[in-house]
């Protein structure tokens, strides 16, 4: 029972702070408008960790690497630790744990990342209908344009319905699949 609450509380925190360091990380990489209040929050949220982080890892062609490492590290983290609540024994394994935890680490930020996509474009289409001038639009059109842009110029809009965004969705749906099967098959390995 106990085990239980410790791993949801380690689940909820440090899963939501990788959440946020990534978003970050997404935000500066895609040039998301700095001025909105998702992307104020996301910066006082993890400026106390990513500071510092950037003066020991750089960045490379306009990449925050210390954000995007950092929500990995908080990943890797949390794998652990739930990996020891379940009574996982690391020592007598520990390079073959510390791979393990790695890529599925890796595989949790993919993951993590999907789902980033998806939810943007879900909430994108819903306020085009409801609220197409809403203070978020710019931000979620300048998050989603690299996905939906290529989509857009093969397949025009029909009927004035733009359906680049379930083809989208379409494909993400399929990479989540490939990602939960790699997820599976680096837990048989470790």
């Amino acid at each position: 029972m106990l085990n239980q609450i410790l791993i949801f509380l380690l689940d909820t925190l440090l899963g939501l702070f990788s959440l946020a360091l990534l978003l970050r990380f997404y935000m500066q990489l895609l040039r998301a408008p700095y001025r909105n209040p998702l992307s104020q929050f996301l910066v006082a949220l993890t400026n106390f960790i990513v500071r510092p982080a950037r003066r020991v890892i750089p960045g490379f062609k306009g990449m925050d690497l210390s954000t995007l490492l950092l929500a990995w590290l908080a990943q890797c983290i949390l794998l652990a630790g739930v990996h020891m609540l379940q009574g996982y024994d690391f020592t007598s394994t520990i390079g073959i744990a510390v791979a393990g935890i790695a890529l599925q680490g890796l595989m949790e930020i993919i993951k993590m990342t999907l789902y980033i996509i998806l939810v943007a474009i879900i909430i994108q289409a819903v306020l085009s209908w409801f609220s197409p001038h809403n203070p978020l639009a710019p931000t979620l059109d300048s998050f989603t344009r690299p996905f939906l842009g290529g989509i857009r110029r093969r397949i025009p809009p029909i009927g004035n319905v733009d359906l680049s965004p379930l083809f989208v969705l379409i494909v993400i749906q399929l990479l989540l699949f490939v990602v939960a099967q790699l997820q599976r098959e680096i837990a048989r390995l470790f």
